[in-house]
C-alpha cells in the first residue's frame, strides 16, 4: 500500500492540506485502503498552521528504526517564505533517495530548492513567488505559468488549489485516469486541470461585473465547438447583439471575439497537456475548426506553434517528420 507523507512546519499554509482529500477519496473510489496518509513534522506533536490552530503530527524519526520514509513525500509551503531547519532539509534530501516521488505544494518548492533538490530541474510555484524562486535559486528551471511540473521523481505545484490538481495527477499516475476522474467528481472539482495549464484563468482574468456577461462567457466555455458568434453570445446574455458588444467591452476591456479565442486557447492547451488527442481533434473540439487556424492563434498568443508547446509539456514526445522533411503530428 503506497504511504503518503505530508511534511509540515510551523506556519504552513492550511490550503495545502486540501491535497489530502485526493488520496482519501481514492480509497473510497477503489473501495480499499489504496493509500495510507501520515502528517509529519520535525519533532511531532501539534504544529501551528497559517490560521493559528494546530494539527497533530508524527515525527520524522520513529524509534527504534530511525528515519521513516514514504512512497511519496509531499512538503506544504507557507504564506511567508523563510529558511527551513537543517533537520527538515536533511530529511528531504534522504527522502529523494528513498521515496518514489517527492513533491512541493506552492512555496514548498522553496523548501525543495533550499535542499538542493531542484537544481537543474523544471519546477513551478505560486505565480506571486516565481520571480523570487528564480532569483534565490538560479539553478532551478522555473516555469511560472504551470499548474504543476514534473521532472524525474520531483513534483512541484503552483499555489493554493493547484496542490489538489497535483494530488489528482499523482492518483492518476498510480491508479489510472478513470480513478482520477472519479476522485475529481467526488471532490466536486469542476475541471481536473492538466499540469501545463496556465495558472491564470481566462474567466477570472476577464472578471465581468454583470451576470449577463458571465452567462455569455460560461456559455462560450461550455460550447467551444460552436461558432460562438456575437449573436449567439448575445442571446445567452439576453441582450441585443449591439448592446452585448458594447456592454462586453465596457466590462472586460476586450472584444467578444478576442475573449472567445482566449477560451479556445486555454482549452486547447489543456488538451495538449493530456496528450491523448491529435492536433486535428483538438482544433475541432475547441472550435478552431482546423489546425492552421489554431496554429496562427497559438503564434499570436504564445509566440510558439502548438507542436512546440505540446513537446514542452511532454519532453518524451519528440518531433516526427515526413519523408519530405516536414514535421507532422502523429495520431495518438
Amino acid at each position: 500500500m503506497p504511504a503518503i507523507g505530508f511534511v509540515v512546519f510551523d506556519g504552513f499554509q492550511i490550503m495545502g492540506l486540501a491535497a489530502l482529500s485526493a488520496f482519501e477519496m481514492a480509497n473510497r473510489v477503489l473501495e480499499r485502503q489504496a493509500y495510507e496518509v501520515h502528517v509529519l513534522s520535525e519533532h511531532g506533536g501539534p504544529v501551528r498552521n497559517s490560521l493559528g490552530f494546530t494539527i497533530e503530527t508524527q515525527p520524522f524519526k520513529t524509534q527504534p528504526l530511525g528515519m521513516h520514509f514514504f512512497d511519496t513525500t509531499i512538503t506544504i509551503g507557507s504564506l511567508v517564505v523563510k529558511p527551513s531547519s537543517p533537520a527538515l532539509l536533511d530529511y528531504l534530501r534522504m527522502a529523494t533517495q528513498r521515496s518514489r516521488r517527492v513533491a512541493g505544494i506552492c512555496t514548498g518548492a522553496f523548501v525543495l530548492a533550499e535542499a538542493g533538490l531542484l537544481d537543474g530541474r523544471k519546477a513551478t510555484t505560486h505565480w506571486g513567488h516565481a520571480r523570487n524562486l528564480q532569483a534565490q535559486y538560479p539553478k532551478v528551471l522555473v516555469d511560472p505559468d504551470r499548474i504543476y511540473a514534473v521532472d524525474g521523481n520531483v513534483w512541484t505545484s503552483a499555489g493554493m488549489s493547484a496542490g489538489l490538481d497535483m494530488a489528482l495527477a499523482l492518483v492518476e499516475n498510480d491508479c489510472g485516469q478513470d480513478v482520477a476522474k472519479s476522485v475529481a467528481r467526488k471532490l466536486v472539482v469542476y475541471l481536473r486541470r492538466a499540469g501545463g495549464q496556465s495558472q491564470f484563468s481566462t474567466l477570472l482574468e476577464l472578471e465581468p461585473r454583470s451576470d449577463r456577461v458571465r452567462r455569455a462567457l460560461l456559455h462560450a466555455k461550455e460550447n467551444l465547438r460552436n461558432g460562438l458568434s456575437v449573436e449567439e453570445l448575445a442571446e445567452a446574455a439576453s441582450l441585443s447583439p449591439r448592446q452585448f458588444s458594447r456592454v462586453f467591452r465596457e466590462e472586460t476591456g476586450r472584444s467578444p471575439a478576442k475573449a472567445v479565442e482566449n477560451l479556445r486557447l486555454e482549452a486547447a492547451r489543456a488538451m495538449m497537456e493530456e496528450g491523448r488527442h491529435s492536433l486535428d481533434e483538438i482544433a475541432r473540439e475547441t472550435g478552431f475548426a482546423d489546425r492552421e487556424r489554431m496554429r496562427r492563434a497559438f503564434l499570436r498568443a504564445f509566440g510558439q506553434p502548438p507542436q512546440t508547446i505540446r513537446r514542452s509539456a511532454d519532453p518524451a514526445r519528440g518531433p516526427m517528420f515526413r519523408p519530405d522533411g516536414l514535421e507532422y503530428e502523429p495520431a495518438p
